[in-house]
């Protein structure tokens, strides 16, 4: 009987996880049974990362603890920000961020066995500095000093502040930790499989979150927003936006940020960032990124129902996260270390969940190069190279 392979293990379960549940079919995103639509508009980030680490939403006097754990830690060491000030300027965001979040260990006790601990307070820590090592590299690669972080503000307010020195109006804020929310977890992700991957192996929470990061990097996964922003600055404007879409189909491309491989429906993640976006825009006046995404979307739909009836395709959550980060100020080559950002809570969630239940990841594959055969001799081997 053949063997039947599953390429890019679709459809396959390879574990489980009480973190949150992705229903693709019916487009609900729930974190610990949360839904994603109440968590939303009612829950903020830090809300977000105590029921992700400690599995419930926490009352007044933990939400507090917290946010004083995450403001005392927020602060990388001077060794490492020193480092970064002598990267070269046109160093990648994310190659940045994923190689100090790897120095991050070496300023982190291990035991005997050259072991860090990865507990939740580290997996607090990381979540803390993320947003650190990224707005310090915005600064230094612009020709600024690093700013130091505030303890008094949120995760999202004090990531935008670090960015520019101004402590942010507060629909900026609002719509900044709103995204953090939506990115914080989506079950087994390539990324957050990767740090799981890692985690199996006893690795410590360091680098499985380098690992993750690493995953993380790809247009496929965490750097469609990029190339989402990319195509609203080829579009230009609304009225261009259909024109533009069958100029790419007929092409044989695709159109970044526009379905997902989970959700046979529109990512529930969509809306809220959508709902943002046009906020962010009125406030902001950067309505064009917002009216160019909405006719791109509309467009997109339009033109697939013509050519493949019956074959619906929706925004997902990268989509409209480009008219977002592009409102609040953020270049497009740092949409991706946002987006890490919010997933490191999930992500140091996730291996935190490996470690306590561990089982080595190994799954198999099927061969498909040639046949045993016997060891072939230098001077037997063909001079055209081919197998003797």
């Amino acid at each position: 009987m053949p063997t039947v392979v599953d390429r890019g293990l679709e459809g396959v379960i390879v574990g489980t996880t009480a973190l949150s549940n992705v229903e693709g079919a019916i487009g609900r995103l729930t974190y610990r049974g949360y839904d994603i639509d109440d968590l939303a508009e009612k829950a903020t980030f830090e809300e977000i990362i105590h029921l992700l680490l400690y599995g419930q939403l926490p009352n007044r006097a933990q939400l507090e603890t917290l946010k004083r754990e995450l403001g005392s830690r927020r602060a990388l060491p001077e060794p490492l920000l020193g480092a970064m000030q002598n990267f070269p300027k046109t160093a990648w965001p994310m190659e940045v961020l994923r190689t100090v979040v790897s120095g991050l260990g070496l300023f982190s006790p291990v035991n005997a066995q050259g072991e860090h601990v990865s507990d939740v307070h580290t997996a607090i820590e990381l979540i803390a500095k993320f947003p650190t090592i990224v707005a310090a590299w915005d600064r230094i690669r612009r020709g600024f000093d690093p700013l130091a972080p505030r303890a008094d503000l949120s995760q999202a307010g004090n990531f935008l502040y670090m960015r520019t020195g101004k402590v942010p109006h507060s629909i900026e804020e609002d719509a900044f930790d709103t995204y953090l929310v939506l990115l914080a977890d989506h079950s087994f992700n390539a990324s957050t499989f990767a740090a799981r991957v890692a985690a199996s192996t006893r690795a410590d929470i360091y680098a499985s979150i380098t690992a993750a990061i690493a995953t993380l990097q790809g247009d496929l996964h965490g750097g469609a927003p990029t190339a989402v922003f990319r195509t609203l600055n080829e579009v230009k404007s609304p009225e261009n936006a259909e024109p533009y879409v069958r100029e790419i189909l007929d092409k044989g491309k695709r159109i970044m940020g526009m379905g997902h491989r989970e959700y046979k429906v529109r990512d529930p993640r969509a809306r809220h960032l959508e709902a943002m976006a046009k906020e962010l825009g009125d406030h902001v006046g950067g309505e064009r990124w917002y009216a160019t995404a909405h006719a791109l979307e509309e467009a997109s739909r339009k033109v697939l129902q013509e050519r493949k009836p019956g074959n619906t395709i929706y925004a997902n959550v990268e989509f409209y996260t480009a008219p977002v980060l592009g409102s609040l100020g953020i270049p497009a080559d740092e949409f991706t270390c946002c987006f890490a950002c919010g997933r490191v809570a999930g992500w140091t969630g996730h291996v935190l969940e490996q470690l306590a239940d561990n089982r080595l990841i190994r799954p198999q594959a099927t061969y498909e190069g040639p046949v045993a055969g016997p060891y072939v001799s230098l001077e037997q081997r063909p001079t055209n190279g081919a197998r003797g």
